[in-house]
């Protein structure tokens, strides 16, 4: 029998380099932050379905560096551009946002300086558009990591169509600082049910003048004491105001237009007034009963539009009306890329029909509190503005320097609350800082 051909063994192929360690947590945050500048998507909806797949604490890496990222966009953008003598590569893929994404970590981060270089460069690999580009990537990063520190730009960190307008509304100097407040990030503010100065001191946290509790680096929030019990609940100091604005007593009717998630709504529940808390996303109340159910409080819940709903009439009604939430940016610095000028015109078209209709659900001697968390004046102060120009029944209550904790430059000439992310200044600059709101309070003639 002849002996089998003999055939020439074919070259083992090498093992398959191992992933530099965090690779999967960077790729996580880069397509996060490719998710919102390119596909307009939330940073919190982008995250949760690209880290599924990895622990806790490699998903808060993955959180935080999409958001810094985000958060300094215009900063790491101007000294990548400065350090590019011929500026970004034409289709060059994703390597602008490995390289910002890489410099967030390299200049505002507690990360070591090869790990954000080295990851950057094997993401870059990654891509046929950009694996070209591998040592561009690694020689700017260096430079950054060498340079950058001394090289930053004093620039906003937002796009110019906002900074246009907040110079527009609040004049050059000061849209420069709430550009500059709204790339911190925020400390993570508490509203106590009641005790909040017992409840300060157990958590280690700082009572402010308003009555929140503001802490730092708090952690994993449900492990924190009084969570369980339900003996306070997340709610930034500015998104507090409104609701103590109406000084709801036990004995009123509250009605709690646009209610969802329900830190308001369980404001004015433990003052003991009878609330109708009302939303129309009925997935959005789900969460807000589950809330009520945490702090063991009640109210009444309404699945229905704020703007054609007939209900009361009511002692008080409060609007959180739905809005651009530029206030909120250092919260959720995605709100910058995923938000256009048509964005305002439109959400005001629609603020002008929640409040045209709320006005409708106040009893005579009644109390409307209209707010919301953003900074544009075409959302907050021409929309009192209108109102009060076609309901003469409405007059302005203005907000007293002092009242609720309201420190006399949080209210504008007409008596409206106007918190700007500059105000309530810390020696401590982790304490510092408030979110952007506006709430006018109103009061229906007899």
């Amino acid at each position: 029998m002849n002996a089998a051909p003999h055939r020439p063994r074919r070259p083992e192929r090498p093992a398959p380099r191992p992933a530099a360690p965090g690779l999967a947590v960077r790729r996580a945050a880069a397509d996060a932050v490719d998710a919102v500048l390119e596909k307009g998507r939330p940073l919190e909806e982008a995250l949760e379905r690209l880290t599924r797949e990895l622990d806790e604490r490699d998903r808060g890496l993955a959180r935080m560096i999409a958001a810094t990222a985000l958060r300094k966009f215009g900063t790491l953008r101007a000294l990548i551009g400065s350090l590019l003598e011929r500026g970004l590569p034409e289709k060059a893929g994703r390597v602008e946002t490995l390289l910002v994404t890489g410099a967030a970590q390299i200049l505002f981060m507690d990360v070591p300086d090869h790990a954000a270089v080295d990851t950057s460069v094997a993401l870059a690999a990654e891509s046929p558009a950009s694996a070209g580009f591998k040592g561009l990537v690694n020689a700017v990063l260096r430079r950054v990591a060498r340079e950058g520190k001394a090289m930053l730009p004093d620039v906003a960190d937002q796009p110019q169509w906002m900074v246009d307008g907040w110079t527009a509304a609040y004049g050059g100097k000061d849209a420069l600082a709430i550009a500059h407040a709204l790339a911190s990030e925020a400390p993570l503010d508490l509203t106590a049910k009641d005790d909040a100065a017992g409840w300060a001191e157990k958590l280690g946290g700082k009572l402010l003048s308003t009555g929140s509790i503001r802490l730092v680096e708090a952690g994993n929030v449900t492990a924190l004491p009084g969570f369980e019990e339900g003996a306070w609940w997340v709610q930034d100091a500015a998104a507090a105001l409104p609701a103590r604005l109406l000084h709801a007593k036990a004995g009123e009717t509250i009605a709690d237009l646009c209610a969802a998630p329900g830190g308001k709504t369980a404001q004015l529940a433990a003052t003991g007034a009878a609330v109708t808390a009302l939303d129309r996303s009925g997935q959005r109340l789900k969460r807000l009963k589950q809330n009520l159910a945490r702090l063991g409080l009640d109210a009444e819940i309404v699945e229905a539009d704020a703007a054609a709903w007939k209900g009361g009439p009511f002692d008080g009604v409060l609007i959180d009306a739905p809005c651009s939430a530029t206030g909120t940016i250092r919260r959720h610095p995605d709100v910058a890329w995923t938000k256009a000028p048509a964005d305002i015109a439109s959400l005001g078209a629609l603020q002008a029909r929640i409040l045209a209709n709320a006005a409708d659900l106040v009893k005579p001697g009644g109390v409307l509190v209209y707010s919301t968390c953003s900074l544009e004046p075409e959302e907050g102060e021409k929309q009192v503005e209108a109102l009060l120009a076609a309901r003469p029944d409405f007059v302005r209550d203005p907000v007293a320097p002092g009242e609720c904790g309201v420190a006399a430059e949080w209210i504008n000439a007409a008596g409206e609350l106007r918190t700007l992310p500059t105000h309530l200044p810390d020696a401590d600059p982790r304490f510092a800082g408030i979110d952007g709101f506006f709430a006018a309070r109103l009061r229906r003639r007899k």
